[in-house]
C-alpha cells in the first residue's frame, strides 16, 4: 500500500504557517501561531479529498468529542473547528511539544512517571466512558506532554458511542495494543477493551516494547501479534524495579478474559494508586467529574457526515484608492456583488466639465451678437 503525501497547510484566518508536526492515514497536523490571542496551536486538517462520508464522520465526531471532553487536565484542549478557504474541515487544538511516542523505545522510563501516567490516563478513560464514549485507539504515541510536562490523552479520531460500537463499525486498530476480542473483531471497542488497551500501554512504557512484540528481527508482522494477541499469556516485565504488585495489576488488565479484567478505567486507576502507596510515593489523583458533567452538552452524532463549522471562503484585501464624497473627504464603497473594495463612480473628471461649460457659454455670446447686428 502506497504511502499517502502530507497535503499543502491550508491559509486559515488568524493563524500563520510554521511547520508541519506529523501525518496520519485520516489527516495531516501543522503548527500555527495564533495571532490573538498570540500562542503556538497545533491545526488537525483533513486532506484535500473530502468525499470519502466515512473520513467526514470520523472528522466531525472528533472535533465534538473533543469538545465535550477537552475540559478534563488529562485530555488534550481543543480551541475552534471550521472549513478552510479550499473546503478542507481542520480542528485548532493545545499545542504539546511532547509525546511518548518513541521515547519509551530509547530510554527507561522511570516506574514513578508510569504510574503517573497510567492514573492519568485512565481518569481520562473514566470520564469519557461516563460520557457514553470510548475511545478505541489507546496507545503511547497518542499521549502527548503538554508545555507543562503533563500527560494527556489525544487522538479521539476513530472514537465512537459506547451503544453503537459494534464489530462491523471497526475502521481501524493499533494492533499491538488491542484486545483480542477487538483483534478478532467480535467488538468495536468497550469499557473492557479500553482498560486492555490502557495496561497494554503501561506495560510498553515499563518494558521498552508493546507486549507481545519479540526482539527478533522478522517475528513482528501483523499475523503473528494477531496470534500471540490472541492467545494472551502474560509475560512478566524483565525490570527489577517492577514490583510484583504491579505485574498482577497489568496481568489482570490484559486478562484474555474480559470478565477477570478491572471492571472499570476508575479500578485500573486505584489498583495503580495502591501500587503507589506500596512504593512510598504519592498518590496521583482519579479526576473525575461529577455526574451532572456528562449532560452538559448534547450527545456526539457519529453518524453526521455533513460539512461543519465556519467557512472562511475568502480573504478581504483592503483597496487604498480613494475617493472625493461631497464634504470632500476621502471614502471608500464597497461592491456588494464581488466583495472588493472600489472607488466611487464620479461623472467625469472637473477639467472636462469646466471646459463644456466655458465653450456652451463662447457659443451663446456669438449668437448673441449675430442677433444684436441683424446677421441672423
Amino acid at each position: 500500500m502506497t504511502t499517502r503525501l502530507p497535503s499543502a497547510p491550508p491559509i486559515l484566518p488568524g493563524l500563520a504557517y510554521i511547520r508541519p508536526l506529523g501525518s496520519g492515514g485520516f489527516a495531516d497536523v501543522f503548527l500555527y501561531e495564533q495571532d490573538m490571542p498570540r500562542r503556538n496551536v497545533a491545526v488537525k486538517v483533513m486532506p484535500s479529498d473530502v468525499r470519502d462520508p466515512d473520513l467526514r464522520r470520523m472528522f466531525n465526531a472528533e472535533a465534538d468529542v473533543l469538545a465535550h471532553l477537552s475540559a478534563h487536565p488529562a485530555i488534550v484542549t481543543v480551541y475552534q473547528a471550521g472549513i478552510s478557504a479550499d473546503g478542507r474541515p481542520y480542528i485548532v487544538m493545545e499545542y504539546c511539544p511532547g509525546s511518548l511516542a518513541q521515547r519509551y523505545r530509547i530510554e527507561r522510563i522511570p516506574v514513578e512517571e508510569v504510574l503517573t501516567v497510567g492514573v492519568r490516563m485512565a481518569s481520562a478513560l473514566e470520564s469519557a466512558h461516563r460520557a457514553g464514549l470510548v475511545h478505541r485507539d489507546v496507545k503511547p504515541s497518542n499521549i502527548l506532554i503538554t508545555t507543562f510536562g503533563t500527560p494527556v490523552l489525544a487522538d479521539f479520531g476513530i472514537s465512537s458511542s459506547l451503544a453503537r460500537a459494534t464489530a462491523d463499525e471497526v475502521l481501524a486498530m493499533s494492533i499491538p495494543w488491542s484486545a483480542p476480542e477487538v483483534i478478532a473483531e467480535e467488538t468495536a471497542g468497550t469499557i473492557s477493551s479500553e482498560v486492555w488497551s490502557l495496561g497494554a500501554t503501561v506495560y510498553s512504557l515499563l518494558a521498552g516494547r508493546s507486549p507481545f512484540e519479540r526482539r527478533d528481527r522478522g517475528q513482528n508482522t501483523k499475523e503473528q501479534l494477531r496470534r500471540r494477541i490472541a492467545r494472551a499469556s502474560y509475560t512478566a516485565i524483565p525490570r527489577t524495579d517492577v514490583p510484583e504488585s504491579l505485574q498482577t495489576v497489568l496481568a489482570t488488565a490484559m486478562s484474555r478474559d474480559p470478565s477477570r479484567r478491572w471492571a472499570s478505567a476508575r479500578e485500573f486507576a486505584e489498583a495503580l494508586q495502591r501500587v503507589q502507596t506500596e512504593l512510598g510515593l504519592a498518590a496521583t489523583p482519579v479526576e473525575i467529574p461529577d455526574d451532572e458533567w456528562s449532560a452538559a452538552s448534547g450527545a456526539v452524532d457519529f453518524g453526521d457526515t455533513a460539512l461543519r463549522g465556519p467557512t472562511r471562503s475568502r480573504v478581504d484585501h483592503e483597496d487604498r484608492r480613494k475617493t472625493r464624497g461631497e464634504s470632500g473627504i476621502a471614502a471608500l464603497v464597497r461592491d456588494e456583488d464581488t466583495d472588493f473594495t472600489t472607488p466611487a463612480r464620479s461623472r467625469g473628471p472637473v477639467w472636462m466639465i469646466a471646459a463644456v461649460s466655458a465653450a456652451v457659454v463662447a457659443i451663446a455670446a456669438v449668437l448673441a451678437a449675430l442677433f444684436a447686428t441683424g446677421v441672423l
